[in-house]
């Protein structure tokens, strides 16, 4: 997965706002909806000044940083630390705009200046609306995060173990003379790597190595910087000789090597984790589904599909965490098994090769899966609470 690279933050935080059943989405201010009177003021001295009677139902506060550091600034329930509204990053002497759907209950403001330690303003009370639909979401602390890391490094490592055995075989295919058993070899040795998409970022430079495109080579798939996987996949597919075939097979299976040494000690950060899952499925339909990948073996449906398990393996790890804070999981385990079930249907028929209505059904899927995962960045996104 990781030819593609992922932005570190899924959207500009605009703010967070609760909708049904407590799943947190970024959220904008939308037209003709009301801005609370007054900005709520945060600084060192005090957190959330000027804040008195809400109103309950959706608005948008205004929060003005008047201290000399940026804060993050959060809206919170003061018992539970359930965190319904957020902003990055306020910058000292600006004011932003926060958006909240606010229900009958307590709210504190909690700010954390990107030098101190959080603290939390006193609470005000919001009564005559509607009753709360269901939690918010309880802050995913660094500590909560330790297992799910280790477990995930845990999976990543046995994946590169199961690589490095493959692209060792994939070099004797190569060597071999035998195209159709290199072929081979190359598919199921790519399948491992796709697998372990959530691990990109921590690649590093491996991963451009290992599966880089031709994009941005002014000398195409004849570029010398052009490397790994689908070098090897396009001489492959496309009746290069396998002698000189041998040293990109040689390099691939030197690189596999080489960051299975490197990854052994290896941190993956913290927020990384919540973030890939999104950014598999976006990458799989912005890059997968579009052929933009696809160096002559017609292996979309296949590469898809180990994207798939990819996601699953993030989520399994972030379980214990989501299963309490985000409503939406079951919707979204039955959606990642549609996409799967559809994808195998596809087969290792080529892309081009698939009618325009099952194509269409599978990149419906994906986008559809895509939009049901972006809400795990923000809900398991570490936060400091004390």
């Amino acid at each position: 997965m990781g030819h593609h690279g992922g932005s570190r933050r899924w959207v500009a935080w605009a703010g967070l706002v609760v909708v049904g059943g407590g799943v947190v989405v970024a959220a904008v201010n939308r037209p003709g909806e009301p801005v609370a009177a007054g900005p709520i003021v945060v600084s060192r001295s005090g957190c959330g000044n000027g804040w008195a009677a809400p109103r309950p139902g959706p608005q948008t506060l205004q929060v003005r940083n008047d201290s000399a550091v940026t804060l993050e600034v959060e809206l919170i329930d003061p018992a539970t630390g359930a965190v319904y509204g957020e902003l990055e990053g306020v910058g000292a002497g600006t004011t932003r705009a926060m958006p909240v759907n606010l229900a009958d209950g307590a709210y504190a403001v909690r700010c954390a200046p990107d030098d101190g330690t959080p603290f939390v303003g006193p609470a005000v009370k919001v009564s005559g609306g509607a009753k709360r639909p269901g939690p918010a979401v309880v802050p995913v602390t660094n500590a909560d995060l330790l297992e799910p890391l280790k477990k995930y490094h845990a999976y990543v490592t046995d994946g590169l173990a199961t690589l490095a055995a493959q692209t060792a075989q994939l070099a004797r295919a190569v060597h071999s003379g035998d195209r159709a058993s290199a072929q081979r070899a190359w598919l199921t040795a790519h399948l491992t790597y796709e697998r372990l998409g959530a691990a990109y970022d921590a690649f590093g430079d491996a991963d451009g190595e290992l599966n880089g495109t031709t994009a941005g080579l002014p000398g195409g798939a004849a570029d010398p910087g052009f490397t790994g996987f689908h070098r090897l996949e396009n001489g492959l597919w496309h009746n290069e000789d396998l002698a000189a075939l041998e040293p990109v097979a040689t390099r691939i299976d030197a690189a596999v090597n080489q960051l299975r040494a490197d990854f052994a000690d290896a941190q993956i950060d913290q927020n990384d984790l919540p973030l890939r899952a999104h950014e598999i499925a976006e990458n799989t339909l912005q890059f997968e589904l579009t052929g933009r990948t696809d160096y002559g073996s017609h292996t979309t449906f296949a590469t898809a599909l180990a994207n798939v398990t990819g996601t699953r393996a993030v989520l399994d790890v972030l379980r214990p965490l989501l299963a309490s804070r985000f409503t939406g999981l079951p919707g979204l385990d039955a959606w990642l098994d549609r996409t799967e079930r559809d994808l195998r249907a596809a087969g290792s028929t080529a892309l081009t090769a698939l009618d325009r209505t099952r194509r269409e059904k599978i990149d419906a899927d994906v986008a559809e899966l895509t939009e049901r995962l972006a809400p795990i960045a923000a809900i398991a996104e570490p936060r400091r609470v004390s």
